[in-house]
């Protein structure tokens, strides 16, 4: 199996959302998977369990009820968010493994980079150092996933103090630009190295894969 990239640049989150479902709601077991890259303009999300009260001052940025997992987290620019619209029936995966592969495609290039990144199975998400660098919320339907990944590369991480990130008050968010300075690679190229991790990730059953 193939993924199929788009890159989709700076894009409305509510609009993405839409269009997500709809993808969802009409692909067929042929259709092939798709992995939708792109940023979007300063936007708080709020999963479909979450908390308001995890809201501390949403101030001039949206805030936007989701259905996603989860609870609150913040979008914008600088940011690759990655929407993995994946057949999780046809590709044997259960919903436990689809996140656990996903951590590790994550890892997997952080660590190519040199970054000393691991992921959380119990508080999901990868983290450096004790400081978060990458959130996962998800939505599964009829076997089918939606939603995604949001890495932070180089962006304002300002918005996390106005939230409790990801309902966890006191949480430390970091971003590669903090390892990586004047190195960091454009988000382009790293989201090219981060669609390959997860394909490998999601379609090499997990005996063929390097420990």
């Amino acid at each position: 199996m193939t993924l199929v990239v788009r890159q989709l640049g700076l894009a409305d989150y509510s609009n993405t959302w839409t269009a997500m479902r709809h993808f969802t709601d009409t692909r067929t077991p042929d259709t092939p998977d798709e992995l939708w890259l792109l940023q979007h303009p300063p936007v708080f999300t709020l999963g479909q369990a979450g908390k308001p009260e995890h809201v501390l001052d949403a101030g001039d940025i949206p805030l936007v009820k989701t259905d996603r997992g989860g609870q609150v987290t913040y979008h914008g620019p600088g940011q690759i968010t990655g929407y993995c619209l994946v057949d999780l029936k046809r590709a044997g995966l259960g919903a436990r493994d689809f996140v656990e592969r996903i951590e590790d495609a994550l890892v997997d290039v952080l660590v190519a980079e040199g970054i000393p990144a691991n992921a959380d199975r119990d508080a999901h998400g990868v983290y450096v150092l004790r400081k978060k660098i990458a959130s996962l919320g998800l939505r599964i339907r009829k076997g089918c996933s939606y939603h995604g990944f949001a890495l932070n590369v180089d962006m304002d991480l300002d918005p996390y103090s106005r939230i409790n990130p990801c309902g966890y008050r006191g949480l430390k968010m970091t971003q590669v630009k903090d390892f990586l300075r004047e190195d960091t690679p454009s988000l382009e190229a790293l989201g090219l190295e981060l669609a390959a991790a997860l394909e490998f990730s999601l379609y090499t059953p997990r005996g063929e894969q390097p420990d």
